[in-house]
């Protein structure tokens, strides 16, 4: 039986639900769902120019394992590219750094500071929030 996998520190969920071809003749054409820990891993190495050894402390995990999960995601975002499909943001094996929220109204992630007492989305003020967490 395999070691049950340990989960991947994520600072904040990716700001996007996903992307989609523009422009494209092929409707239909599938997506491709890009975990919360990939999405991590390519902003960590390609957007904060961190090095695999730094981003796998971020994310706790061994700097093997940060390969592993990086090289996943751009295989992923290059299959979405030339097949032309869409990219789709999806919780995964992640564990997010501080309690994140979504508004089921706007589709808004955020987080709250301890010292915001408030139960409504900053951003449409709807109190029809969740715990993002694990689906």
């Amino acid at each position: 039986m395999p070691r049950k996998k340990r989960l991947r520190k994520v600072v904040a969920p990716p700001r996007f639900q996903g992307y989609k071809p523009y422009g494209s003749r092929l409707e239909g054409n599938g997506s491709v769902d890009l975990l919360y820990e990939e999405y991590e891993a390519i902003k960590l190495a390609d957007y904060d120019l961190m090095n695999h050894n730094e981003a796998a402390v971020l994310m706790g995990v061994s700097r093997p394992t940060f390969a592993r999960i990086y090289e996943s995601a751009r295989r992923k975002i290059a299959v979405a590219l030339v097949e032309t499909k869409e990219i789709k943001s999806v919780f995964g094996n992640a564990e997010l750094q501080d309690n994140w929220f979504l508004c089921t109204s706007c589709e808004a992630k955020f987080n709250k500071p301890e010292s915001v007492i408030s139960e409504d989305c900053p951003i449409c003020k709807s109190s029809k929030i969740k715990l993002l967490q694990a689906e």
